[in-house]
């Protein structure tokens, strides 16, 4: 049997795989804050007897994009958007601290900001408790105030401060619940320096187009190395036609 299979079924392998990547990042179009997945890939050529005259394919590293998405008005008061870089600290239902840039906020009926997947916000010293029968604003420090909705308007109170981090973008790696951590799975300290957007949230950065135009060159990749496992039948049925004549 010609060893052009094996090489041929190593392309067709990842080609899946990276038609399974570009799927989930068009899934995920509209995920605010979404980073798109980036799978690496590269040729080794294989030693043996002879020259190496036939390489395979592996995995070389799965990447992120960390390219800004695009910004959208809302004007709600818990949504809250990051133009810039830095990340939102909200902690897993395993009590660790990981970092999201969607910033779609809510207050669950025990009056603990959460996000919109029901993980508990993180301030400066924990989880952002939201008193009662108040009006909650974000200013552009992350800094949460709150003002009584039943007397009459009267000075803000300061209720806590959003953890804003801003860590290494090569540190950080997204786990399966599509949150990131650090990769040695430590707390990153806060960055005062990260700014917010009051009543907006941040798109995912997934171009559409450029998806699409790659969901149909990988599908053409697809073809070719099929068609090279199909020359390669050819070839042995061939060469047995040609063995049986002597």
């Amino acid at each position: 049997m010609d060893r052009m299979i094996y090489t041929a079924m190593t392309g067709l392998k990842h080609i899946l795989e990276q038609q399974a990547t570009n799927s989930h990042n068009l899934a995920n179009v509209s995920s605010g804050g979404f980073r798109a997945q980036i799978d690496s890939f590269r040729a080794v050529p294989i030693q043996g007897e002879g020259l190496p005259t036939r390489t395979f394919v592996v995995d070389a590293t799965v990447g992120t994009d960390f390219t800004p998405g695009s910004i959208q008005t809302t004007n709600r008061n818990l949504d809250v958007a990051i133009p810039d870089t830095g990340w939102f600290a909200v902690s897993r239902p395993d009590g660790s601290e990981a970092y999201t840039r969607s910033g779609s906020f809510k207050i669950n009926e025990n009056g603990i900001l959460q996000t919109a997947n029901g993980l508990s916000v993180m301030g400066d010293g924990g989880p952002i408790s939201v008193p009662p029968d108040v009006s909650v604003s974000i200013g552009k420090d992350g800094t949460i105030s709150s003002t009584s909705t039943n007397t009459l308007p009267g000075p803000a109170t300061i209720i806590g401060r959003l953890k804003l981090v801003n860590p290494p973008e090569s540190s950080l790696v997204r786990g399966d619940d599509g949150l990131f951590s650090t990769n040695d799975g430590s707390n990153v300290a806060a960055d005062s320096n990260v700014a917010v957007v009051s009543g907006a949230l941040e798109g995912s950065n997934v171009n559409v187009v450029d998806s699409m135009v790659n969901m149909i060159n990988l599908a053409r990749q697809f073809d070719v190395q099929m068609k090279l496992l199909q020359n390669a039948e050819n070839n042995a049925n061939k060469a047995g036609q040609l063995l049986s004549l002597t």
